[in-house]
């Protein structure tokens, strides 16, 4: 009885032990998959930097783990890694199936398709020419050499798609047709792949299969093709309007269309031994792509590729195709990989440039689309793997191939970064401001007006804005009108640009009284100017589109807005304004196509008309740095050549030899690139203006060296009376110690740090305020649009 007793507990406590080991081994995987996934990321944070995707970071942490491991640690991979991946890659295959559209395939071909198969056929012919003399397979075939040329000829469409998205061409015209002749190769070489795993067998020759077992394997895809084509639009209508948007899937719905996803992907592979991998690649291409149900698969799908699957698939990769095997010392291995390498490009770029050439497009162009579309990615690799665990191929050469696949994609930045430098080339920079205005090019400047409030202010700006006659200044003198329901039922559309006639009594009754105070004064002083007037008829929501498009029809440099708020009779502003109004002032601020002026009114109209004889009014601009800055100067250069102005530049720098903590803060914030090079501009365009006004005695000059915003503050609280006009930049200049603790008591942000604090209801200036902002090109990269044209 006690042998059995000790019997029983030595088994117990083996299987203690074994159950210990098993859990130790568990574990140990476990963290070792967090921290592939910590070292991916890291990896990806810097690589970021030289704007390289994260398949690379996946990828070289795969292969320096697999390496170690391979070499020093004799690890052994566990067997399920290789199920994971081949599930992983099954869902990859069924989303990238699922976001293209196959009917592209029978539509006339485009431009897009022309440059895709132009490609696609002059690689294809390069590489079957080109690889039978290269002894890629161990045994060499036709099957073997199809596949590989195919195989090069391919494009991976959604890393190309995230590469020129996260790059920031996305929106350009080359950036859109880049990405659909991607998607046209992948689609084509991809389903070309899909057929070749229906007809050749898997073995080291690649052989042809038996014909019944082709056409059993043909007639179970195309069973399965036409039951989802036919079938999943009826079901998964029913799932999404069963599931409306806004709404959580209900859980039972979720687990049927799983269900039946996962029963037609499977269908053929399990029926006929077809590739499980390319049975759900076509079968996602013939599914709804439209709908929430869709959309839902490729979100959560794709996340969950990212999150844990391709982190274990770049380790995978250099598991299977181990670098302990790469041929190092034998010329013929960097032969053929210099020469796999020299076929795709030079493949791509011959078909696009010859598909350039009969579409008109330009030579450098031509060449960029061809070296993009020359990318691979994890399907390319993973056939790689695939030829190298069949025997198909050497792992030596399978890593050739792999890395062949790598470089594709590490060039792309250089690419899109000459394409970038090409369109900043040919893409005219700040057309639409004051300070990049060619000096004979006329002025246009459109001044919007809310009623006759704001006339006598607006001919003060258009006198003042003469400069001298022969140089033409055109004005649009722009009302701003509400949209209501009884001003639209009198609205009469005419022919031609802002013909919109309204015949609201009171809306004409003031457009009248406008016109007549304008050309009241166009009659004795409209020498050198044509004044056009103009309507914006809109709900307040919206009226800022009808400003921004009049400007952009017009091509204006200068819109002048009124401030929201409107002055009273004891000559301060009412407490909150029009809240409607100061919407349209942001929303313009935010969407024009070229600089913004915000006009704060106290009274600028009411001053003595303006002589040609003598300066009758004092204006100030005061300069901080910044292009907001620049602009306004650009403003007052125009506003210094009439005969009139007496023009003030009051230029507030940093004072550096002041010891203070907000100094050494401000000296370690002026150490940043950005700055200095602001700086820089500001010092060669403020010289410019220097020799050519203040030098000859027009335009005064006064320089102050502060050491703080309060003593900022102080200087601006001193131009109390002493100007009719304050002139100033919207951002604030560079000089960010002169303004810090500005934004803490701002009543209208809009108008920047400098023309909140002189247009406060609390500040002893008196003076009219005309804050500038300068026109941004709205992209994110630099000097561009983000629908930048370059074709």
């Amino acid at each position: 009885m006690e042998a059995l007793t000790d019997k029983i507990n030595g088994q117990n406590k083996s299987c203690a032990i074994q159950m210990s080991l098993k859990a130790a081994k568990f574990s140990a995987i476990i963290l070792a998959f967090f921290g592939i996934v910590f070292a991916c990321n890291f990896l990806y944070t810097l690589l970021k930097l030289v704007h390289l995707p994260r398949i690379i970071s996946e990828l070289a942490v795969g292969m320096i783990i697999a390496n170690i491991s391979q070499s020093s640690l004799n690890f052994e991979m566990p067997s399920a890694v290789d199920s994971l991946v081949g599930f992983g890659m099954m869902l990859y295959m069924f989303v990238l199936g699922l976001e293209l559209d196959p009917n592209v395939l029978i539509k006339k071909p485009e431009r897009e398709a022309k440059v895709a198969y132009g490609g696609m056929i002059s690689t294809f012919i390069l590489a079957y020419i080109v690889t039978p003399y290269l002894h890629y397979s161990l045994v060499p075939s036709t099957g073997f050499n199809l596949a590989l040329s195919i195989t090069v000829s391919g494009t991976a469409s959604p890393l190309l798609s995230r590469i020129v998205t996260d790059l920031k061409i996305g929106k350009s015209d080359i950036g859109h047709l880049v990405s659909a002749a991607g998607i046209h190769t992948d689609m084509v070489s991809t389903l070309i792949i899909s057929v070749g795993f229906m007809i050749l067998d898997a073995d080291k020759s690649l052989s042809i299969r038996d014909s019944h077992r082709i056409l059993f394997t043909c007639c179970t895809l195309v069973i399965q093709t036409v039951f989802a084509a036919t079938v999943s639009p009826v079901f998964f209508a029913w799932v999404n309007h069963e599931n409306p948007e806004g709404k959580p899937v209900k859980g039972s719905h979720l687990v049927v269309t799983i269900g039946f996803v996962v029963v037609i992907c499977v269908s053929s592979a399990a029926i006929s031994g077809y590739s499980p991998m390319m049975s759900a690649y076509v079968t996602g291409l013939v599914l709804p792509r439209e709908g929430r149900l869709s959309k839902l698969m490729i979100n959560k799908i794709n996340h969950f590729l990212t999150k844990i699957i391709f982190p274990i698939y770049g380790l995978w990769v250099f598991w299977v195709a181990g670098f302990h095997e790469f041929q190092l010392g034998k010329l013929g291995t960097w032969g053929r990989l210099f020469l796999l390498m020299v076929i795709a490009m030079l493949g791509k770029v011959i078909g696009t440039t010859a598909s350039g050439v009969m579409l008109g497009f330009q030579l450098p162009e031509s060449v960029a689309i061809g070296l993009l579309l020359t990318v691979k990615g994890h399907f390319h690799m993973l056939l790689a793997t695939t030829a190298i665990q069949k025997e198909i191929i050497t792992a030596s050469t399978g890593l050739v191939m792999i890395l062949t696949s790598i470089l594709t994609i590490i060039h792309t930045p250089k690419v899109i970064e000459h394409i970038i430098k090409r369109a900043r080339k040919h893409t005219p920079r700040h057309q639409k401001t004051l300070q990049w205005l060619e000096p004979s090019t006329e002025l246009r400047i459109m001044i919007c007006i809310r009623g006759p409030q704001n006339v006598s202010s607006t001919i003060r700006l258009i006198e003042m804005s003469q400069g001298t006659p022969n140089l033409g200044l055109a004005i649009y003198v722009t009302d701003m009108i509400e949209l209501t329901e009884k001003v639209a039922a009198t609205a009469v559309n005419g022919e031609g640009m802002n013909t919109l006639t309204v015949m609201n009594k009171s809306v004409r009754q003031m457009r009248e009284q406008i016109t007549g105070e304008i050309e009241a004064y166009m009659a004795e002083n409209g020498e050198g100017v044509t004044i056009r007037r103009m309507m914006a008829l809109s709900m307040l929501t919206r009226m800022h589109q009808d400003i921004c498009v009049l400007a952009k029809d017009l091509m204006v440099s200068l819109i002048i807005l009124p401030f929201h708020k409107n002055r009273r009779e004891d000559g301060k502003f009412d407490g909150s304004g029009l809240s409607g109004f100061r919407n349209v002032n942001r929303k313009v601020l935010r969407h024009a196509p070229c600089s913004v002026g915000i006009l704060v009114d106290r009274g600028l109209g009411s001053t003595k008309r303006m002589s040609r004889s003598f300066e009758s009014l004092n204006i100030a601009v005061i300069f901080m740095g910044g292009k907001d800055d620049r602009e306004a100067l650009s403003y007052s250069s125009c506003v210094a050549q009439h005969p009139g102005v007496r023009l003030t530049v009051i230029r507030l720098l940093l004072d550096t030899n002041a010891n203070n903590s907000s100094t050494s803060a401000g000296k370690k914030w002026f150490k940043h690139t950005e700055q200095e090079e602001e700086m820089k501009l500001d010092d060669e365009y403020f010289t410019e203006f220097y020799d050519k006004h203040v030098a000859g005695g027009k335009v005064a000059y006064t320089e102050k060296h502060l050491i703080n915003s309060a003593a900022a503050l102080s200087t601006l609280q001193s131009l109390d009376k002493q100007y009719a006009l304050i002139i100033v930049g919207r951002g604030g200049g560079v000089n960010s110690t002169l303004t810090v603790g500005m934004s803490d008591w701002r009543e209208s942000p809009e108008l920047g740090p400098i023309g909140d604090i002189l247009s406060a209801s609390d500040s002893p200036v008196t003076a009219s305020i005309l804050i500038i902002q300068q026109h941004s090109i709205k992209g994110e990269i630099d000097g561009l649009d983000d629908d930048f044209s370059i074709m």
